[in-house]
């Protein structure tokens, strides 16, 4: 396992999901069952990432620019992730996975809302790994959210005006949504793209960034184990010198 070969495991480590609709389309089939497939990659990287030693794993699913998507694709995926939560919880449970979901919950329908706060709540206490799904979620609507946030905060309380305005980076770092999660190690993406898509934009400032040309529905443990590898060899600086 990776755990017993590697040194460098990284903490966190996220995933730019990419190729679903091409997966379905190289085997003549609707975009759909390319999301369907990549529910078993995710199960596998998850399972992959607990023996690892990964403490966080988060999954890039669905971009607030996703909305534009035809409605049908939408719907579809919203369904279908509604089902993967309900169906995967208690296995998750059972490994100590705690399960997160953040993004502007406000565009969500209230029975998916609903099936991730039943989610959240059943695997609150677990320390295992902590996977983050993020939902209908950008980066600049992450980072413009915080900045309304300290602003408002700013309003609320102005005799704190000076001092919440020096606070700095690590100050800035409570008013976005990943609050309180550790800024990911290493970032991949599947696909060939070579591209963050609007996603952890001020998280991913000093994360190893790895690109690969499988699809994501073809992206299992032994892909997941290679980009540990690949980043157990990265050197990294910070901007300083060694």
């Amino acid at each position: 396992m990776a755990s017993e070969t590697m040194t460098n495991v990284p903490v966190h480590v996220s995933m730019i999901m990419d190729g679903n609709g091409r997966w379905a389309k190289e085997r003549g089939k609707e975009r759909v069952f390319g999301h369907f497939e990549g529910v078993e990659s995710v199960r596998a990287c998850v399972e992959a990432a607990v023996e690892a030693g990964v403490k966080y794993l988060s999954i890039y699913a669905f971009s607030e620019e996703n909305w534009n998507r035809p409605q049908e694709e939408v719907l579809a995926l919203m369904g279908l992730m509604v089902k993967a939560m309900a169906a995967e919880m208690e296995k998750l449970n059972a490994n100590g996975v705690r399960f997160m979901v953040v993004g502007n919950r406000k565009r969500l329908d209230d029975e998916l809302n609903k099936t991730i706060d039943e989610c959240m709540a059943m695997t609150a206490h677990n320390d295992t790994l902590t996977l983050i799904v993020f939902l209908s979620y950008s980066g600049k609507w992450d980072i413009l959210n915080a900045a309304k946030k300290m602003a408002q905060e700013i309003v609320a309380h102005p005799e704190r005006a000076e001092e919440i305005m020096s606070m700095g980076v690590d100050g800035f770092d409570v008013y976005l949504a990943t609050a309180g999660i550790p800024d990911p190690d290493l970032i991949v993406r599947t696909s060939g793209e070579c591209r963050l898509s609007n996603y952890l934009l001020w998280q991913g400032a000093y994360s190893e960034l790895l690109f690969v040309d499988t699809l994501w529905p073809d992206f299992r443990k032994e892909e997941f184990r290679a980009a540990l590898e690949h980043y157990s060899k990265r050197d990294r600086r910070y901007g300083k010198v060694k």
